[in-house]
């Protein structure tokens, strides 16, 4: 039997608070809305009770910020694609932030286990002054477990329509790709921080950032399998690969914690459900 389940959320701003109002059917909803850094900014914690997806499996997200508002969206593990004996399972996410709307996409990593068939769409739909930080995080397989992926395919769709696409598949028996130097290099986790604006960001604030993001990876364990450029003048984005999830984490959070300091003079609060 396959699940179906889709979670609709719409930020808007209430009396200097940010308020989220959702709706879900199917095993896909939100945890109470946190606060840790006062009203203006709303934290989510998304729950998908069967822990992972199954070939025939659909969530859809459908994600929405108004006015003001603020949103943070994680989740309090990580995202599982099971083996599938033909039908994909497919994850979409789709944000749109209209006026000064701002959000902080952070999901924990999506795990693509051996013999899986997924597909893990992104689409972000940003008005002229609304703006996004946001990662994607993808494991191959559970190495230190001893089970490789050695099999299956993986989609991965990132896009900022008209402005930005990024669109890979990841093939588990393609070991050019999977080992190969102009490849994964036989590392097993990807990840990608991106900052996106609804307009082109001004040179100055793209500098600087950037610079920010190569002082922490130059510091960093993983400095040569990182990097961090603007592949257009309305987003930027670090790349990282490594052998395991933890690591790049690691950097990926220094570096989407300096961005909102530097974007929105904001202070380094971290969700409470990642220190449970």
């Amino acid at each position: 039997m396959s699940w179906h389940a889709q979670l609709n959320i719409d930020y808007r701003l209430e009396r200097q608070r940010t308020v989220a109002r959702h709706s879900h059917t199917g095993p896909l909803r939100v945890l109470q809305s946190l606060y840790p850094e006062g009203d203006a900014i709303c934290h989510n914690v998304l729950v998908h009770p069967p822990g992972g997806l199954v070939g025939g499996d659909t969530l859809a997200m459908n994600i929405s910020a108004h006015g003001g508002a603020h949103g943070l969206i994680t989740t309090p593990g990580a995202t599982r694609f099971y083996r599938s004996a033909g039908e994909p399972a497919l994850q979409r996410t789709h944000i749109h932030l209209r006026d000064q709307a701002r959000l902080e996409w952070l999901p924990l990593e999506a795990i693509a286990y051996n013999q899986c068939q997924a597909e893990n769409r992104l689409v972000i739909q940003p008005d002229p002054q609304a703006e996004l930080i946001g990662w994607d995080i993808t494991a191959f397989g559970l190495p230190s477990a001893s089970l490789p992926f050695v099999q299956g395919r993986f989609l991965q769709h990132l896009e900022v329509p008209g402005v930005w696409l990024e669109r890979g598949c990841l093939d588990g028996t393609d070991t050019r790709l999977m080992n190969g130097p102009l490849g994964l290099a036989g590392q097993r986790c990807m990840g990608s921080l991106f900052f996106v604006s609804g307009s082109v960001l001004a040179r100055n604030r793209r500098e600087a950032a950037l610079e920010m993001a190569r002082e922490l990876m130059a510091a960093h364990d993983l400095h040569a399998m990182a990097g961090a450029t603007c592949p257009n003048p309305q987003v930027m984005v670090l790349r990282v690969l490594s052998p395991l999830v933890e690591p790049a984490m690691d950097l990926l959070r220094q570096v989407w914690l300096s961005w909102r300091a530097h974007f929105w003079q904001l202070s380094p609060v971290t969700p409470r459900i990642w220190s449970t």
